[in-house]
């Protein structure tokens, strides 16, 4: 089946900016992004994701919406203007190395996008958007990192892999052996926040296409922090038990369901609490060589990522960066 593929991704890290990259590119009229933000297609082989790595709670609802068919896939860019560069966006395709490896031989040419963000920030914000959408189960995220390796061996999907998400060293060095270098552009989470206009350029002209034209958007991604308690638990054990529900639905049937309960279990948001110093230490210690490796491979330090204390989330890293801007 012949059809028009995508000439770039946005390849990663899930919840280090990358919904608000594809907004913002999505704005610049000489670019053509996938109506359908994470088509996810080249997790999949051409057949529908097995159910043997759908295990978590939510994961085979998820896997639902996944644009496994080619012939759907071809479609989301059948509208694209004969000259825009087309693109989508899909932030397991970084971490996944299958993935990686059929992106790049089905489209040899493709530019990759990809973004890192401090990994133990990233896992923070990962666990906060589980607990808000009332799927994960586990109320201390210490633990819940603690028990990723024993998900992984179980079955469950990539968004639960909190530490595995954050080793970028070893997932950039597997795309170069498929993707040359001079077709990957890595940005960090911090330049996609604190520096949008000039990110923006930069990822335009990596893509051919003219500066100063996209603009950002307000973040659709953000999600609030919210607090344990009876409430929470009674309200969550209803979304994980329809969410299980839901994987024999057509996605949007049970993603209509669920809004009103979302929403209640948002009302419950809280101030984020800050990260001990001996959770991060904790999760950090064996990222360590990884970071390592990743300053190896690009020539860049990330000692900032190495201390004590993370650089925050989106929101209220936009907040001071417009606060900036308006001084």
């Amino acid at each position: 089946m012949t059809g028009r593929l995508p000439q770039f991704v946005i390849a990663g890290a899930p919840k280090a900016g990358t919904t608000a990259l594809h907004a913002a590119l999505a704005t610049h009229p000489g670019l053509y992004l996938s109506p359908v933000k994470e088509p996810k297609h080249y997790l999949t082989d051409g057949r529908p994701p097995p159910r043997s790595q759908q295990r978590g709670p939510g994961d085979a609802h998820s896997a639902r919406e996944w644009v496994w068919r080619r012939q759907d896939y071809l479609a989301l860019f059948a509208a694209a203007p004969e000259e825009a560069v087309r693109g989508e966006s899909t932030p397991f395709y970084l971490y996944d190395r299958a993935a990686q490896a059929r992106l790049a031989a089905d489209v040899p040419d493709v530019k990759v996008v990809a973004v890192v963000r401090d990994p133990v920030d990233r896992a923070w914000s990962n666990w906060v958007h589980l607990r808000a959408d009332g799927l994960e189960p586990e109320a201390d995220f210490p633990t819940a990192v603690r028990l990723e390796e024993r998900r992984v061996v179980d079955g469950w999907a990539p968004f639960w892999h909190y530490r595995g998400l954050g080793r970028y060293g070893e997932q950039l060095r597997d795309l170069y052996r498929h993707v040359p270098r001079e077709q990957v552009l890595l940005l960090r989470y911090r330049q996609v926040v604190d520096s949008p206009r000039e990110t923006l350029d930069r990822v335009s002209a990596f893509l051919g296409v003219a500066p100063g034209v996209a603009h950002a958007v307000p973040p659709e991604n953000v999600k609030p922090y919210v607090a344990d308690g009876a409430r929470y638990r009674a309200l969550s054990r209803l979304v994980r038990a329809g969410a299980a529900l839901g994987a024999y639905a057509p996605p949007q049937v049970w993603r209509q369901v669920s809004r009103p309960l979302v929403a209640a279990l948002h009302a419950g948001r809280a101030s984020r609490p800050p990260m001990p110093v001996e959770v991060r230490r904790e999760v950090l210690e064996p990222l360590l060589p990884d970071i390592e490796l990743l300053e190896e491979l690009t020539g860049e330090s990330f000692e900032d990522w190495k201390g004590d204390t993370g650089r925050g989330d989106f929101r209220s890293r936009s907040a001071r960066s417009t606060q900036r801007e308006v001084r």
